[in-house]
């Protein structure tokens, strides 16, 4: 084979897609904002971040206020939540006297906009997830477990075939399918993801990092909680999609110009969590967890004062946050902890 056709497996293709320090996606591009590819809840309106602080120093209170309380930050996007809490954290001096905030970022170009945007001596940058060595620790992440890379697999009358795609020049040539060895299928089966037809999507390196936190938790008690759009019932399809200035893509065109993301499959969390021995609360849709922490009674009351143009730029962000057809039911929310204490805010 002529040596500049490259054949990957999904998962390595979208790591260097997204990845690769010289024309991967996150180490070139800005990707967030009107001006970028797309917007996530923490940049749609201030009153999500708002909400996650006052869900995490509810947390900290409901475990007896610990003096050292470490919050880790999973993929902190442009860093608008994380300077949402060090503002909020002000009113509350016994929570910011206690907490430490830890950033995990892999790219350095969303590291430099964070510090832009954080000037706080709470926070601190982590690519290592081995750096958190005090809890109690929450974990948080926001479309994070998305943006890590997955395999992809067929299946056909239970033969399964992993997904390889074939490069020439960083150009798309074709798909390739093998079949899979032994303890690739010993994986896939241990996790329920075992099917007879269609296709199966493992997240093998987002169940690496799952594990690594769920030890942290295990050592330091704690909990994490996870928002991301995804499903509960697994429909065997191809959920791999790309966004470009706010358009679909075709995930192998434009490569390193362009996210590629998946739908998180929050049943296989959930098995994921539970067969690590940590306590789960009901998985609830986004609309029904910010709308029981209070974020239609807050967006009522500091609307009060505000001009009409203001009151609609807050209820037009609130639409997108909440409405079943946009984000409010396709987005999912899970949280696992080790404590025996039941947090359920948010949840019920």
């Amino acid at each position: 084979m002529i040596k500049h056709i490259k054949t990957k497996s999904i998962d390595r293709f979208i790591e260097s897609a997204l990845y690769d320090k010289k024309f991967g996606y996150y180490s070139k591009h800005n990707p967030f904002g009107s001006k970028g590819d797309f917007v996530t809840a923490p940049l749609i309106s201030p009153l999500f971040n708002e909400m996650i602080s006052i869900w995490l120093i509810s947390f900290w209170i409901k475990i007896g206020k610990p003096n050292n309380f470490a919050f880790v930050e999973l993929g902190p996007g442009n860093g608008a939540l994380c300077q949402t809490l060090c503002r909020v954290s002000k009113n509350f001096p016994e929570f910011e006297r206690s907490i430490k905030i830890f950033l995990f970022e892999k790219s350095k170009k969303l590291i430099k906009i964070q510090k832009n945007k954080i000037d706080n001596k709470k926070v601190f940058w982590i690519k290592n997830l081995k750096d958190i060595k005090k809890g109690p620790v929450l974990f948080f992440g926001n479309e994070f477990i998305d943006s890590i890379p997955i395999k992809q697999f067929k299946a056909i009358d239970y033969r399964i075939y992993e997904k390889f795609i074939q490069l020439d020049r960083q150009r798309f040539k074709k798909f390739i399918f093998k079949k899979i060895e032994k303890k690739t299928l010993k994986e896939l089966n241990n996790l329920g993801l075992l099917r007879k037809n269609g296709v199966i999507e493992y997240p093998k390196e987002g169940l690496k990092i799952l594990s690594q936190i769920t030890r942290i938790i295990k050592k330091l008690n704690g909990g994490v909680l996870l928002i991301d759009y995804g499903y509960l019932n697994d429909q065997g399809i191809d959920t791999l999609q790309s966004i470009k200035s706010h358009k679909k893509n075709i995930f192998y065109k434009n490569i390193g110009k362009a996210d590629i993301t998946y739908l998180v499959n929050f049943k296989l969390l959930k098995k994921f969590f539970k067969d690590k021995k940590l306590s789960l609360n009901k998985i609830v849709s986004q609309n029904f967890f910010l709308k029981r922490l209070g974020i239609l009674e807050r967006a009522e009351n500091i609307s009060k004062k505000m001009s009409f143009r203001e009151k609609s730029k807050i209820y037009f962000s609130l639409d997108r946050l909440l409405n079943e057809k946009k984000m409010g039911e396709l987005f999912k929310v899970i949280f696992a902890t080790n404590l025996k204490k039941k947090i359920d805010l948010g949840f019920k």
